[in-house]
């Protein structure tokens, strides 16, 4: 079964748990009414299926290659990127001024998973592409914008993000890569970074790296960081491509997958660049890239949780084993339970994605304090429930196919090896849970508090119609606020650091109870109403375990000693 765009669940959730409503009655996105969105989204799901997804094996087989310094692509993707950028979804989100379209990033974000479930690798070029406009939109003076803007968000040119070094990794104040100033407004930039995805290609005019530095000047650690802008051909007097910057992939990594993206081995040589935002000020400038790529990424595992989800389920209509309603595995109890896992936790990441850039998209439109806090909540659980949905989903299809899966012929293992970096870069899961329970709440839990209101106040109201499925939801929420209250109390943030995974993940699983108990009220008795009560029975539960892992604090952590771990 080719893939398919689930564009129906898209819409369901706009209506029925995001309220897309209350970002299109806004005056910033009064032009994204439902006709809009639904002619996107139809759009988009084309591109997917009839263009994207049948790159997603070529570019498995035929990795991209490094032949004489010069990039190749997998076959088919030069045709890939244009097509998308000739359909104007690099600059969705983008500023109209500049030539983007200027749409909710929750709509940008449906079409970015749709795009990662057809093919994860060519789909994290825009991606790149797309974080680098938001930070130039955010930071970089008017004549990058006016000279930058326009070509990247036509896809004309590519973007890029060079922050790790082969020292400087999570840690990314060690960095050593240095810029001076030319004396004429232009730096030059010396130095290595590695894991750089799409660090070159063969089919946009000219790529544009977004590369921290660090002034003469410049203390050591991430205060003393800058952001430049370091194109591969400099620019002429008319804007064009011109003479190659000194700058060069030293090699492509080999890679457990993902293998049609190119992850590169950059050398600067002191190219020619232009600072992005203040000096010193590096690093708040690359957040604003790096946070629109968490909210990416995490819809890179959902994207790639489809992907699998889709080609498990064919396999499964299709295999023909032991004596079944059907003859086929479908009708196995076990392959019932996992189709069911993997559909369920698929809405439910889905569901927290688009929650998280409704956030987004209504802190932008009103500037509202509150929506920016929850933005802010969201972006971390998103990240990484989404990339463990991806992984999780992906693994359990593999499980779906039995030996097959075991096969690469049978493309189900390639799911598992294109999404299982999603969970490592743009700030490990670890990290971004660490995040959660330490800045996100340096509030007091304020905004981790409000948003459980919300969905306590939503599941008593749904007790009076479906008791069965509000009531657990009411009483996990619950447990999870004693545990945010707990974490908000230790002072020593190992206690929170510890157990702070097991607690993102309770809250993912009570966000994601929250956005099924909804599905359910607004289709009561149909196929999302059943889908909603396996999740809130079956997967619901492991939110108590969660919770005491959560709260057993570092003394077991750190029980053995380093040498210890040797003996």
């Amino acid at each position: 079964m080719p893939y398919r765009a689930p564009i129906s669940d898209y819409e369901f959730l706009f209506r029925h748990a995001v309220n897309f409503d209350k970002i299109a009655a806004t005056e910033k996105f009064s032009e994204a009414s439902d006709d809009v969105v639904s002619a996107i989204l139809t759009e988009a799901g084309k591109l997917c299926e009839e263009v994207m997804a049948p790159l997603q094996r070529p570019g498995d087989l035929e990795p991209a290659r490094l032949e004489n310094g010069v990039l190749r692509t997998s076959t088919g993707y030069a045709g890939g990127w244009k097509a998308i950028a000739e359909g104007g979804w690099v600059g969705m989100s983008g500023d109209p001024d500049y030539g983007g379209m200027g749409l909710p990033m929750t709509l940008t974000t449906a079409v970015n998973e749709m795009m990662s479930a057809a093919c994860l690798s060519l789909q994290l070029a825009p991606l790149m592409t797309q974080g680098q406009i938001e930070a130039l939109e955010h930071h970089a003076s008017d004549e990058l914008k006016a000279l930058y803007l326009p070509k990247m968000m036509a896809g004309e040119w590519s973007g890029t993000m060079n922050l790790t070094e082969p020292q400087a990794g999570s840690d990314v104040g060690a960095l050593t890569s240095k810029a001076e100033a030319n004396g004429d407004g232009t730096f030059s930039v010396t130095g290595q970074k590695i894991f750089i995805s799409w660090g070159d290609n063969d089919f946009a005019e000219n790529v544009c790296h977004l590369v921290l530095a660090r002034l003469p000047d410049g203390v050591p650690g991430t205060k003393g960081i800058s952001l430049f802008l370091v194109p591969k051909l400099l620019p002429d007097e008319n804007g064009n491509p011109g003479v190659a910057n000194d700058l060069k992939v030293v090699s492509v990594e080999h890679k457990m997958g993902l293998h049609g993206s190119p992850t590169c081995v950059m050398q600067f040589d002191g190219a020619k660049g232009w600072l992005v935002g203040k000096e010193h000020g590096g690093m708040a400038a690359m957040f604003t890239m790096m946070n629109n790529a968490r909210l990416g990424v995490g819809g890179q595992g959902v994207g790639a949780a489809e992907g699998a989800y889709q080609h498990a389920l064919a396999y499964a209509l299709e295999r023909k084993q032991g004596k079944t309603p059907s003859g086929t595995i479908i009708d196995h109890a076990d392959v019932r339970r996992m189709l069911m896992s993997m559909r369920a936790d698929t809405f439910a990441a889905r569901a927290i994605m688009l929650a998280n850039a409704a956030a987004i998209d209504m802190a932008n439109a009103t500037g509202d304090v509150d929506w920016m806090s929850r933005a802010a909540l969201l972006t971390p659980i998103g990240k990484v429930f989404g990339t463990e949905t991806g992984m999780r989903v992906s693994e359990t299809g593999v499980q779906v196919h039995g030996g097959m899966g075991f096969i690469e012929e049978s493309g189900a293992a390639q799911y598992y090896r294109d999404v299982r970096v999603t969970a490592i870069y743009e700030g490990t899961n670890g990290i971004q849970a660490m995040d959660l329970v330490a800045r996100k709440m340096m509030d007091g839990g304020e905004a981790a508090s409000r948003l459980l209101d919300e969905i306590e106040d939503h599941a008593e109201q749904a007790r009076a119609t479906m008791p069965e499925l509000a009531g657990p939801v009411w009483e996990a929420t619950e447990s999870l606020r004693e545990t945010t209250e707990w974490m908000v109390a230790q002072s020593d943030l190992n206690n929170r650091f510890a157990g702070a995974l097991p607690y993102l993940h309770a809250f993912a699983r009570v966000l994601g109870a929250h956005y099924h108990l909804q599905s359910a009220l607004a289709e009561p008795g149909g196929p999302r109403f059943k889908l909603a009560r396996y999740y809130i029975n079956a997967l619901l539960p492991e939110y108590a375990g969660l919770l005491v892992q959560a709260q057993n604090g570092s003394d077991d952590v750190f029980g053995l000693s380093a040498e210890e771990f040797v003996s």
